[in-house]
């Protein structure tokens, strides 16, 4: 009764759609530590922004915790060894996205225990709020819900702006995902932390976390944390995807509206994923960059699915390896099987923006199997799951016809942020959002 009340009485927003969780397996494990790999491959750019620049040498020494690469400009971040060992190189090698790009290769030294041996702790209690937004670029914190953009950036507001709000996404409403919601049942002191400095730099006077009302234990454990006078507060939304998509949280939690081509931060808002504002909690107090993180590894072709503390680094190949996978990369996605990316090769390493590897035999979120995509039939089930009120429909028309301007002029283009809930629901089978994606890149490259 609790459950089907808390869902009846919950916060949501017009639209999108119920994919099956697949939690099940993951939900309940406690997080667990993977080993260390025996090479580690450290790519300079992880971010939104220009790669970090390399502070080692081929055949230095390295302990865990050091900085190996200082940011490149404003919009980087610094990079830190996940493990003690010697600089193998620096190299080009494979990525998720596809092109090789600039990575420190670092050979694991396996007689050592592998503890943390760089750090300096700090009174997190006397930093001022520049003072935050530097400790947090120096360490290497990005979007850990899977953007990667620097947080040092989102919480640095353009002058004119004065946030009240910060938002707080814990919904990870994609499904096999579960490593937000192990994260704010376990590390709950590190994550209240996080958010009290993120609201301290950006001087808001409140911090409002969201929450799925398929996760009301961790609303229970939250909420004994805080006091009824507490700045901070917890609320239930209901169970959709995509929930946690930061402009429809925004409108669920505050009925405020984030404007057509907008940022939060022009309403008063800024938003951040619990991953993210843990580490913060975490690594600030002892003067540490980010070295790993929590991911989920989950999927019918995984023999032991669960939430894995993992170095950043790791190749794929031996994560998958250490939890009982030994096909090949045709299935596997880096992220949620919503809006992750599947991968080329196996040799690709773990990277700060990867918070799930879904290893899946068949699609097993697919609502119809797949196969031949047929003529859209104008049935207008993907206008009624589009959350930003597009129409899919009339966007992919004109993306066969590669009227990409158009698109953008007429049909709000970049407002789609390429959820996937059109080509979930669509009949035909047309991949609509690989259309999108296609449009958009050639609009950019226009504009160049």
């Amino acid at each position: 009764m609790t459950r089907l009340f808390s869902f009846l009485s919950s916060l949501t927003f017009p639209h999108g759609v119920h994919p099956p969780e697949f939690k099940e397996a993951t939900r309940d494990q406690a997080i667990r530590r993977l080993p260390f790999a025996p090479r580690m491959i450290i790519p300079l750019q992880q971010h939104f922004g220009e790669p970090a620049i390399p502070l080692v040498r081929p055949q230095q020494e390295v302990v865990r915790g050091q900085p190996i690469a200082v940011a490149n400009g404003d919009l980087s971040v610094a990079m830190h060894a996940p493990v003690t060992g010697t600089v193998e190189g620096i190299q080009l090698m494979p990525t998720a996205r596809g092109p090789k790009s600039e990575a420190i290769v670092i050979r694991t030294l396996a007689a050592d225990s592998q503890v943390v041996r760089w750090g300096t702790p700090r009174d997190v209690n006397s930093l001022s709020s520049a003072g935050i937004i530097q400790a947090v670029q120096a360490a290497g914190l990005v979007g850990l819900g899977g953007a990667a953009f620097p947080t040092h950036k989102k919480l640095e507001v353009p002058a004119g702006h004065p946030i009240d709000t910060l938002v707080v996404n814990g919904c990870e409403c994609e499904p096999y995902l579960t490593a937000d919601h192990r994260i704010m049942l376990e590390h709950t002191a590190t994550l209240l932390l996080g958010i009290r400095l993120a609201m301290r730099a950006l001087k808001a006077q409140r911090a409002v976390i969201g929450v799925e009302d398929n996760k009301l234990d961790a609303v229970a454990a939250l909420r004994a944390c805080l006091s009824p006078h507490d700045p901070i507060s917890v609320q239930t939304v209901r169970t959709k995807y995509p929930q946690g998509s930061e402009k429809l949280l925004i409108k669920a939690l505050l009925k405020r509206e984030v404007p057509s081509g907008g940022y939060p931060y022009q309403i008063g808002v800024v938003v951040n994923n619990v991953s993210t504002l843990s580490q913060m909690g975490e690594l600030l107090p002892n003067g540490q960059g980010i070295i790993e993180r929590v991911v989920t590894v989950a999927g019918p072709g995984v023999k032991k699915p669960g939430n894995y503390r993992v170095p950043i680094g790791t190749p794929l190949r031996y994560l998958l390896e250490q939890v009982g996978y030994a096909g090949d990369a045709s299935h596997i996605i880096l992220g949620g099987p919503m809006m992750g990316n599947t991968v080329a090769s196996l040799d690709v390493p773990v990277t700060k923006g990867v918070s799930g590897v879904i290893v899946l035999p068949e699609l097993a979120t697919q609502s119809k199997p797949a196969g031949k995509t047929h003529p859209c039939i104008r049935c207008g089930r993907c206008l009624e799951a589009c959350p930003v009120n597009l129409n899919p429909c009339e966007l992919g028309r004109l993306a066969v016809k590669r009227e990409y301007a158009m698109m953008q002029a007429r049909f709000h283009l970049h407002d789609c942020f390429e959820c996937g809930c059109c080509s979930y629901v669509c009949p035909s089978n047309i991949p609509l959002v690989q259309y999108f994606r296609i449009a958009k890149s050639v609009n950019r490259e226009r504009l160049l």
